[in-house]
């Protein structure tokens, strides 16, 4: 099963995915509220986890901030951009974004999302 880092600025959404997440047999081994919170807890990880679900409209740094200087520390990092503004796909992509989903996304899609992204690990 994968390892997830979670970005993301709302609380809430931290509690559900890693109940989501850990009913499926995945595992959360950590937790960023900001951009700049999610590099500097990567930059300490080893190994780095197999997926991070990155949200968008964040404090302090936003998701394609971080999505860029995540994917210069390590270019193999699996980013799924989750966010509420679609209109930032593209830039989210070209920044280095494995796949974008639109908020509010559904468990379900989520789940395969992830699976497929770590069977290529």
């Amino acid at each position: 099963m994968a390892s997830i880092l979670i970005v993301d600025d709302e609380e809430n959404l931290h509690q559900i995915y890693k109940a989501l997440f850990t009913l499926k047999g995945h595992k959360v081994i950590g937790s960023a509220f900001d951009g700049d919170e999610a590099v500097q807890l990567f930059l300490k990880m080893d190994p780095k986890p197999d997926v991070i679900i990155m949200d968008h409209r964040m404090p302090r740094m936003d998701g394609i901030s971080a999505t860029k200087i995540i994917q210069e520390i390590s270019a193999y990092s699996k980013i799924v951009f989750v966010s509420a503004d679609e209109t930032v796909r593209s830039e989210a992509m070209e920044a280095g974004a494995t796949v974008f989903q639109v908020k509010p996304v559904r468990a379900k899609e989520l789940f395969k999302i992830i699976e497929m992204i770590a069977e290529d690990n």
